[in-house]
């Protein structure tokens, strides 16, 4: 039975330019990137949405609802029910989820996301923290004076960006993955510069052109690289092993640390009609997984949903018509295709139907996150909103999946029908 039991609509929204951090956006915050998200979507389409979801992972000691913050600072009326939501880098994913389970008929909402690495709070320990908070309650100059003396275990927070339970990156995590799995550096580099070409292919094509809006002083991504090359990649050292011979995964191969923020709209069947814009479709389906990270890899889940909404919905690979994978690594991407192709593999995951071959010249064909950049909690709406563009042009009758991978060995995978 599918997961969506109600017509739901997503129809495409906006986002930044993304930029790589501690660039051009080093300077304006996380709220304020997504304001102008939601102000621009409002006054493209002229609708008031009934509730706003946004995923975000940097945390931050300003703010502990960015969702609500975002309302009160931005067009939207204060009435606007928000929420924020977190799991990772399919953050966004998740809050368009929780939305189409929420709104009715008549209703219409904004999911979407954020992220500014370049204004990564840093904070105090746990036991600095306590020991400033006792100041208060000290009595007397001797008291004081012990306190002061404690001042050498000073000590601040900076997040380590790895995972809490592992101790590791998940650079690291897929790198161990495509050693398992026997993931080659070529096969890395070459769907990297995929990536890089089908951007551009798209950008030259005018794709891009209704999907970002001007914002603070920028009217175009600046992650996306047109003079890469397979030989200029091919040069670059591994990042996360460097054991001579040993590690694949680079700079060149992996999606960047980035600034930028983006949205899609969620609607019920009434309100469907008042959108403006072209790009629609239904959310016909989703699947979550979660997978025991040192088995099967902390970046895997997505092959366990993906063949879950697959075989309830009678699916083999090559019916899907659109393909978007987020581009974490090339490692992980391959990974995926690897195990969704491995007959081992699709046993252990106890499904029964053969979905046959992996039509790679349907994947990411507009580019995706190893050329585009990645803000965590953003990337999720980016990616809806160019697969709805991509479904638009494609006709109708058309299938696209949506996958993301997540952090804690997390997944989710969504599927849109014409």
């Amino acid at each position: 039975m599918r997961k969506v039991n109600k017509e739901i609509w997503l129809a495409a929204g906006l986002r930044t330019p993304f930029v790589k951090e501690n660039k051009e956006l080093k300077d304006v915050s996380a709220i304020e990137m997504s304001v102008a998200v939601v102000n621009s979507m409002k006054e493209k389409e002229q609708i008031s949405p009934d509730y706003l979801a946004w995923g975000t992972v940097v945390p931050n000691l300003t703010y502990s609802n960015i969702a609500r913050d975002i309302v009160l600072e931005s067009e939207l009326v204060d009435e606007t029910i928000a929420f924020s939501t977190t799991m990772a880098c399919a953050s966004s994913i998740l809050s368009t989820i929780q939305l189409a389970s929420m709104v009715t008929d008549d209703e219409t909402a904004i999911s979407g996301g954020v992220e500014s690495f370049s204004n990564v709070q840093l904070g105090l320990s746990n036991e600095t923290s306590k020991w400033l908070k006792r100041y208060g309650k000290l009595k007397g100059l001797l008291d004081k004076v012990k306190w002061a003396r404690e001042v050498l275990k000073f000590k601040l927070y900076i997040p380590p960006g790895v995972n809490r339970i592992t101790g590791k990156s998940m650079g690291e995590h897929a790198e161990i993955t495509a050693q398992r799995l026997g993931i080659s550096r070529k096969a890395q580099d070459e769907l990297a510069l995929i990536s890089h070409k089908n951007y551009f292919k798209a950008k030259e094509e005018g794709f891009f052109a209704d999907m970002i809006f001007p914002a603070f002083n920028l009217v175009e991504d600046l992650i996306p690289r047109k003079d890469t090359s397979l030989q200029k990649l091919s040069a670059l050292h591994p990042v996360f092993d460097r054991v001579p011979g040993k590690g694949s995964i680079t700079a060149g191969n992996s999606s960047l640390f980035t600034d930028g923020s983006a949205g899609v709209w969620v609607a019920g069947k009434n309100r469907i009609n008042e959108f403006k814009t072209p790009y629609k479709a239904k959310l016909a389906d989703w699947e979550m997984a979660a997978v025991n990270i040192e088995e099967e890899g902390i970046l895997m889940s997505p092959t366990f949903a993906i063949t879950r909404l697959l075989e309830r919905n009678n699916l083999a690979y090559n019916d899907i018509d659109i393909w978007e994978i987020h581009e974490a690594f090339a490692a992980q991407v391959l990974s995926t295709i690897h195990n969704l192709e491995s007959p081992a593999q699709l046993k252990k995951m106890v499904v029964k139907s053969k979905f046959g071959k992996f039509p790679m010249e349907k994947l990411n064909i507009k580019g995706s996150s190893i050329s585009i950049g990645h803000p965590f909690g953003a990337t999720g709406a980016r990616i809806i909103s160019q697969t709805l563009k991509q479904l638009h042009l494609a006709g109708k009758n058309k299938k696209a999946l949506i996958s993301v991978c997540a952090d804690g060995g997390l997944g989710a995978v969504l599927l849109l029908e014409t």
